[in-house]
C-alpha cells in the first residue's frame, strides 16, 4: 500500500507548478478509486494537471497507477502474436470493422475493447449493434476462445480494466478538464495497456473534425502515448492522419456497417481502404509478421470469411439486413463546380442530431441514422443533384441537421482544390 498523503496536499502541489511524487501519484489514484478521494477534488486536481501540465515520468507514473486499480489481461498464451489499434475517435471512421478481421485474416490476433460513442464521434460497439443479434459484452474466457478460434474481438472493454479511468474519464466531460494530453494520454494508455496486447497502432486524427485540431497538438499527443507504449514495453507507433474531411461516403451506425463490408467485399471508398491498409501494415510489423501483404488479403476475400466468423461469434447474423431509417431527405447541390471542401464537423454534427450519437452516456441511438455524402473533395457535381441524404427515424430532427450542414461545404472551380494527405505523419519510440 502506498504512503498515506493528504488530497488537499498533492492538489495544491499540482497547483503551484511542483512535480508530484510517484508516492502521491499512487495514493491519489487509488484514494479516488476507493471513494476517499472527492470527485470535487479529482476535479480541482485535473483543472491543475490541465493548466500546468506533467512530465513524462508523472505521466508514466499515473498511467501505471490507473491500470493498478483493476486486472491486466494476459495473451502470452495465445497460439499467435496480438496486435491492436486505438483511434482518437473521427467522423465516418468505420476503420476497426474491416481492420480487425483484416489483420486477423493475416495471421496476427486482434483484441480491439471498443467503446461508445459521445458526441459527433461515433463508437465502434454501436456500429456494430447495427447488426442483428451481434452482442458487445464478451467474459474474458470468451474473448480469450475467440481470438484462439476465430483471431479478432470487438467487444466492449470490461469494468475490472483500469476502474480509475472509468471515473476519472466522466469527471473530466462534465468540468471542462478533457483536452488535458496528460489525462488523455493516460486514459488511452491504462485501458491498452491493461489490455495486454503486444503491439499498438495508434490513429492521432487530426483537423476540424477531430479532437486535436493542429498536427502540432497531435504530435505531442502522438509522442506521449508513443513513449508511455514502449516504456510499458508495448511496440507502440502512432500516425497521424487528416480528418477535416470524413472518412468515406457515410457516418452513422448501420451505413457504416455496410460500407464496411463493401471494404471487404474488395470495394469501397479509396480512402477507408488506404488507411485500413496502412494501419494493418503497421499492426502487422509491430507484430513481427513481414511477409504478408494485407492489400493482397483484404483483395482475396479472406478478410471477408473473417468478418463473417468474427460476427457470428458474438452471436450476429452477417448475413441479416441492417437496420434503415424510415426517412430520408436528400440535400441537393446549390451550384455546378468541383466540392472543394467538405467540414467533418459539420457532417458529425449532423449524423448526431439525426439520432445516429448520444448527447449524454445513457441515451439511445439510432441504428438506420446518419449522413451519406455523394461527392467527395475533388468531385465534379452539378446543380440540383443530391449532394447529401440524410436519414433518420424522425421527421423532426431533419431541420437541426441541415442547420448543422450549412458552411460545412465549398463548391468552386477546379483550381482551388488541392488534395490533403490522408496520412499527414508517422511517430514512433
Amino acid at each position: 500500500m502506498s504512503e498515506r498523503h493528504d488530497a488537499v496536499e498533492v492538489i495544491v502541489a499540482k497547483r503551484d507548478g511542483a512535480e508530484l511524487t510517484d508516492s502521491q501519484i499512487d495514493w491519489v489514484i487509488d484514494a479516488y478509486t476507493r471513494g476517499e478521494v472527492a470527485d470535487e477534488q479529482m476535479s480541482s486536481l485535473a483543472m491543475a494537471i490541465l493548466l500546468n501540465g506533467m512530465n513524462r515520468r508523472e505521466i508514466a507514473r499515473w498511467t501505471d497507477a490507473m491500470i493498478a486499480s483493476g486486472e491486466r489481461m494476459d495473451f502470452s498464451s495465445l497460439s499467435r502474436p496480438t496486435a491492436d489499434k486505438h483511434s482518437t475517435g473521427g467522423v465516418g471512421d468505420k476503420i476497426t470493422l474491416p481492420l480487425a478481421p483484416l489483420v486477423a485474416a493475416c495471421g496476427v490476433a486482434v483484441p480491439q475493447l471498443s467503446g461508445r460513442g459521445l458526441g459527433h464521434t461515433g463508437g465502434t460497439l454501436d456500429k456494430l449493434e447495427a447488426i442483428p443479434g451481434w452482442r458487445a459484452d464478451l467474459s474474458n474466457k470468451e474473448v480469450f476462445a475467440q481470438l484462439e478460434d476465430v483471431g479478432a474481438v470487438i467487444c466492449a472493454a470490461g469494468d475490472e480494466l483500469a476502474p480509475a479511468d472509468k471515473k476519472l474519464y466522466a469527471l473530466r466531460d462534465v468540468t471542462g478538464t478533457v483536452e488535458a494530453i496528460p489525462l488523455i494520454a493516460s486514459s488511452i494508455m491504462s485501458k491498452k495497456i491493461a489490455e495486454g496486447t503486444g503491439a499498438l497502432v495508434l490513429d492521432v486524427k487530426v483537423g476540424t473534425g477531430a479532437f486535436m485540431k493542429d498536427v502540432d497538438q497531435a504530435r505531442e499527443l502522438a509522442e506521449t502515448m508513443v513513449a508511455l507504449g514502449t516504456d510499458a514495453g508495448v511496440h507502440t507507433v502512432a500516425l497521424l492522419t487528416d480528418m477535416s474531411t470524413p472518412l468515406g461516403r457515410t457516418a452513422g451506425n448501420g451505413l457504416e456497417v455496410a460500407e464496411s463490408v463493401e471494404v471487404l467485399a474488395g470495394g469501397g471508398p479509396a480512402d477507408v481502404v488506404e488507411l485500413t491498409v496502412a494501419l494493418a501494415q503497421e499492426m502487422l510489423a509491430g507484430a513481427g509478421v513481414t511477409d504478408v501483404d494485407p492489400a493482397e488479403v483484404l483483395a482475396s476475400g479472406r478478410a471477408m470469411d473473417t468478418w463473417k466468423q468474427m460476427i457470428r461469434a458474438q452471436a450476429g447474423d452477417p448475413e441479416a439486413d441492417l437496420p434503415t431509417a424510415r426517412h430520408t431527405h436528400d440535400v441537393p447541390a446549390p451550384a455546378s463546380g468541383v466540392l472543394t471542401r467538405l467540414d467533418a464537423m459539420a457532417v458529425g454534427m449532423a449524423a448526431w442530431r439525426l439520432g445516429a450519437g448520444r448527447a449524454r452516456k445513457e441515451d439511445p441511438v439510432q441504428a438506420g441514422a446518419g449522413v451519406v455524402w455523394h461527392a467527395r473533395p475533388g468531385d465534379q457535381v452539378t446543380e440540383g443533384q443530391p449532394l447529401f441524404t440524410l436519414h433518420t427515424d424522425d421527421e423532426k430532427r431533419f431541420e437541426r441537421a441541415l442547420a448543422s450542414l450549412e458552411g460545412g461545404f465549398d463548391i468552386g472551380g477546379g483550381d482551388d482544390y488541392s488534395p490533403t494527405p490522408l496520412v499527414i505523419d508517422r511517430v514512433s519510440a
